[in-house]
């Protein structure tokens, strides 16, 4: 069993993070948070698929006086995402968000940054110190690499952060490039108490951006780094969410929702498997209850792997054996193995 590294907890609304609480899913609203109905919709179908915490960007004061409306709309905390004006940090805070996301590469200026997080320690809300490789503080010098950059903009803002007694922190080191994230946060984790927020920044469509951020996530993750994570995807925000689940299922880090188990199909598979697992996909989509089905195609495998599930089905040509809890359940013809594994999700459900 993999050993988490244990941080120091924080709080943002009702959820925590860190100190050995489960990993986090959390996602980013992509709608203009200046139009609050729109958003609030987003956020809401967010909160559907079981994303945890939900941040928007706040670009300026327009979307900063609609965060109020949005707040009251939703029911996960909230975080602000500032870059650049430190005033639409304050204007934010003074409308009620649970959390604040500053990137130390576009402001530095200490006073400036002093005022906000005064502002935060009075409210108790916590800070994510989001250091991102595409917009990095100027070296210090100039055969720093990357990596070294990442780190040194991260300890930076922690230390003015600790000056002025403020631990209500937490961090992220993202970059496109897998290895240099990875890197950058096994460094960062043994320099520092607080928790990491874990992702892959501008990793792409979902089908390959999925990849990359499992891959360096996942990574992580495995070592134990990492008390929340979000999956940056050019698409659907809901796909970040059951990317990101798919990526602790894959751990054992999560229990939340079901879990398809299909066999890729081949020559010997007598029936369209293919189909049959995007329609049981599709309609499991929706659960939340922690379930493993299976979905198999031939004898090599299958009846293993359906025994090993709570429901599946095993299909030959023409009928197909529908299990529970490794029990044969009974024998369907091929034009209603959907039907009668959905039926017995049901039951289980």
């Amino acid at each position: 069993m993999m050993r988490r590294r244990m941080s120091r907890p924080i709080s943002i609304g009702d959820v925590t993070v860190g100190g050995g609480a489960p990993v986090v899913v959390q996602s980013m609203a992509k709608t203009d948070t200046r139009n609050a109905r729109a958003t609030i919709d987003q956020i809401r179908q967010l909160e559907q698929c079981g994303c945890q915490l939900v941040r928007v960007a706040i670009p300026d004061g327009e979307a900063a006086e609609a965060n109020p409306i949005i707040k009251r709309g939703v029911t996960i905390p909230l975080i602000a995402d500032i870059h650049f004006d430190y005033r639409l940090a304050l204007l934010a805070l003074k409308g009620g968000v649970d959390g604040l996301r500053l990137n130390p590469g576009n402001i530095a200026d200490h006073e400036q940054i002093r005022e906000v997080v005064l502002a935060a320690k009075e409210r108790e809300i916590p800070i994510r110190i989001g250091v991102n490789a595409g917009s990095l503080p100027p070296p210090e010098n100039q055969e720093q690499t990357i990596v070294e950059r990442m780190v040194s903009a991260a300890l930076a803002q922690i230390k003015l952060f600790e000056s002025l007694n403020f631990e209500l922190i937490k961090v992220s080191l993202k970059a496109f490039d897998v290895p240099d994230t990875i890197a950058a946060n096994r460094a960062l984790a043994e320099r520092m108490p607080y928790p990491i927020h874990l992702g892959i920044t501008e990793a792409g469509t979902p089908r390959g951006g999925a990849i990359r951020s499992a891959v360096g996530i996942g990574i992580l993750l495995h070592e134990g780094i990492g008390d929340t994570i979000r999956v940056s995807l050019t698409g659907d925000p809901t796909e970040e969410v059951s990317a990101g689940y798919e990526i602790l299922k894959s751990l054992d880090l999560s229990q939340r929702g079901p879990t398809l188990i299909s066999c890729p199909s081949c020559g010997r598979a007598e029936v369209d498997i293919i189909g049959l697992a995007n329609a049981v996909e599709e309609r499991l989509v929706k659960l939340e209850k922690t379930i493993k089905v299976a979905v198999m195609g031939c004898v090599v495998n299958g009846p293993g792997e359906v025994r090993d599930a709570d429901v599946g089905i095993a299909c030959g040509k023409g009928k197909g054996v529908i299990f529970r809890k490794g029990e044969k359940v009974r024998t369907v013809k091929e034009t209603d193995f959907l039907k009668a594994l959905m039926a017995e999700v049901e039951r289980e459900v």
